[in-house]
């Protein structure tokens, strides 16, 4: 045997005694019962708390969309009324101009009107 020889660990003992003796750090058991981990447990009040924070929440937002989508849904309904409103009238008005002018002079005021309309979107 060499003089110095590396020494082998014992794995299958629990924690031993230090090369020194002395006892630095000793593992303890832990003083509450709560602080040592159960598997399986219950959840606790602020956990409980929490989980039903999150399910209003989820709650909520789906509400919410839900409620988006009926207003928007409506406001397209509206529009589209206004819309069709807006050509009617639009027609009827060309309808009494026609009456009273020659078609083609109507025909140029009503290209000239929607050019107009166009460089005043823009």
């Amino acid at each position: 045997m060499s003089a110095v020889e590396p020494k082998k660990e014992d794995t299958s003992k629990s924690k031993g005694a230090n090369i020194s003796g002395r006892t630095w750090k000793v593992a303890k058991q832990p003083i509450r019962a709560k602080s040592s981990v159960v598997k399986n447990k219950k959840l606790t009040s602020w956990e409980l708390k929490e989980q039903k924070r999150l399910e209003d929440k989820q709650f909520k937002e789906r509400v919410k969309a839900l409620k988006d989508e009926k207003t928007e849904e409506k406001q397209k309904r509206a529009q589209a009324l206004k819309e069709r409103r807006e050509k009617k009238e639009e027609e009827e008005r060309y309808e009494k101009l026609a009456a009273k002018m020659h078609a083609k002079k109507v025909e140029r005021m009503r290209r000239r009107e929607k050019r107009n309309k166009m460089l005043k979107e823009r």
